[in-house]
């Protein structure tokens, strides 16, 4: 009998110190990954003492409602600091309780695609059922030590008193466990007043991109007076996934990407080609190539889903629809739109090749539906084999969407056809391997190697089939997630204009952009939302 009452009462004192460790590090635990260190979780946090405080204060059912909402509304903070760290890791920032809702569909998708549908369903199922348990785990600590607390009222008010000096000691000179980790802990408070501030920015944001949009200087202009410096040619712009600022300097991947920019650069000027080249700092990073894409063609800065949808229901002059108004045939080649898109009118397009309407017919690689090569090869065919009036062509090419692997190979271009030539090359039919499961080093040499394959494509493509008309235009849409790039990367991609043409280089004088397709590091920097104005200026 004594020995089950010391059994019990040992679960008891073991479940106590399972709650209070819980409870202490939902209190503590930063909301970024890279802040993670032995001394973030030594730190004495003033949200605790308060909490405290108010259990000793309070009596019968009052403590007990207090208990509880404090508990969910701590386990709440947890998955928001859980969610946090995620998109951190993906897209160099935090969650917007507001924002970022939308953006739950499209990572579920990357899931599907990658690793399949089952495993999608398996890990929002997990994800919800976690986030409760978290909750659900989180009031029961805090309902449990409120008990504790009750019962050992005189100690508990003792050492709330100690801790407090202690924490107004340490917090008066801001004494430090290690740099940025202070002792005297109110990250809590400051983590919901950051969130805070988010929301009523997040609330505030359509009526301040609506003063954006109200604001156009190209709105009523004429077809005859846009773009008239680019006249009987065909203007390509290519968006290249994930093709950023890293991948041209960061000292373990630019010497592979920038070898091939410069052994294109040369071949290009042996087929009588000039190309010039700077950087746009992105809306977005890791992913959201739909934000980066919209933000280039509107004009309009699109950093978030409440802006993307607030565009596509209006009525913006985008590059699309300046060069149709102007004349042109203008045609998005979209292999990545695999359902309806009926917002794709408002980028003024006349014709959308939607995945389905490019006829491939061989393997997925990874996320991308079909390859780069596949994709330039059927909108050739289409839009500009033989004699055609001039065409505008906005193509987001996939080959370098993460995971990066398996990636095509290089075929002779009259070899394309129907894309079945790739069924023989190791390929989606295989999963697609996971970035955070594999070495990062090789990862960031798959996601090299990638990029390598896109740009020497377009390279080929122009070697191919360029002709003194044609004028090609292609950028990275984001950076690649910090997995790739590391902490503190900007958001900064590539932008390249490649023509035989030298008067329509000559337009391009005032950009300052330097020779070649590869940047210089003291390249222009420029935001992305001004490159439509700038270039329908440039060539008015």
């Amino acid at each position: 009998m004594t020995e089950r009452v010391v059994d019990h009462r040992g679960r008891r004192v073991a479940l106590t110190v399972l709650a209070f460790v819980f409870v202490v590090f939902a209190l503590v635990v930063p909301g970024d990954f890279n802040r993670f260190t032995v001394a973030a979780f030594l730190r004495i946090p003033v949200e605790g003492l308060l909490g405290l405080v108010v259990v000793l204060v309070l009596r019968g059912r009052a403590r007990r409602v207090a208990a509880v909402v404090g508990g969910v509304a701590l386990g709440v903070l947890l998955v928001v600091k859980a969610m946090d760290i995620g998109f951190e890791a993906v897209l160099y920032r935090p969650f917007d309780l507001v924002l970022d809702w939308p953006l739950l569909g499209p990572a579920v998708g990357y899931v599907d695609v990658t690793v399949g549908w089952f495993a999608a369903v398996a890990v929002v199922s997990a994800a919800v059922l976690l986030a409760a348990a978290v909750v659900f785990l989180t009031a029961r600590s805090v309902v449990r030590l409120t008990s504790v607390v009750d019962r050992h009222r005189l100690f508990v008010t003792r050492a709330v008193a100690v801790l407090t000096v202690v924490w107004i000691t340490c917090a008066a000179p801001g004494l430090q466990l290690a740099p940025g980790v202070p002792i005297a802990s109110h990250s809590t408070a400051e983590f919901v007043y950051d969130h805070a501030r988010q929301v009523r920015a997040g609330l505030g944001d359509q009526e301040r991109f609506a003063e954006a949009v109200a604001v156009d200087a190209f709105r009523d202009a004429a077809g005859e007076e846009l773009l008239t410096a680019l006249r009987g040619k065909d203007v390509v712009l290519a968006f290249v996934e994930s093709y950023g600022r890293d991948a041209v300097e960061d000292p373990e991947m630019a010497p592979h990407v920038g070898a091939v920019l410069d052994a294109g650069t040369r071949r290009l000027a042996e087929a009588g080609y000039a190309s010039r080249s700077a950087f746009l700092t992105s809306p977005t990073a890791g992913g959201g190539s739909w934000l980066a894409q919209a933000t280039l063609l509107s004009g309009l800065w699109v950093d978030n889903q409440q802006r993307y949808r607030t565009l596509v229901a209006g009525d913006r002059l985008t590059l699309g629809g300046a060069f149709r108004r102007a004349g042109w045939r203008s045609v998005g080649v979209m292999p990545g739109i695999t359902e309806a898109w009926p917002e794709g009118e408002v980028f003024g397009y006349d014709r959308i090749y939607a995945s389905g309407d490019l006829g491939y017919r061989g393997p997925r690689f990874g996320y991308a539906t079909m390859p780069d090569q596949f994709t330039l090869s059927r909108f050739q065919q289409a839009e500009r084999a033989g004699e055609h009036e001039p065409v505008m062509a906005a193509i987001p090419l996939l080959s370098s969407h993460a995971p990066w692997s398996p990636f095509p190979s290089t075929v002779g271009w009259d070899d394309v056809g129907d894309g079945s030539v790739y069924n023989a090359m190791p390929s989606g039919e295989a999963p697609a391997e996971d970035m955070f499961g594999r070495e990062p080093a090789s990862v960031r040499a798959d996601y090299a190697r990638s990029v390598e394959y896109s740009l020497n494509t377009l390279v080929s493509y122009v070697e191919t089939y360029g002709d003194d008309d044609l004028v090609l235009v292609f950028l990275g849409d984001h950076q690649p997630a910090p997995f790739v790039t590391g902490i503190g990367a900007s958001r900064d991609v590539p932008i390249t204009i490649v023509t035989r043409d030298r008067a329509v280089l000559d337009r391009t004088a005032e950009w300052a952009w330097t020779d070649g397709l590869k940047p210089g590091p003291n390249a222009p920097v420029r935001p992305m939302d001004t490159f439509r104005d700038q270039f329908l200026t440039a060539f008015r």
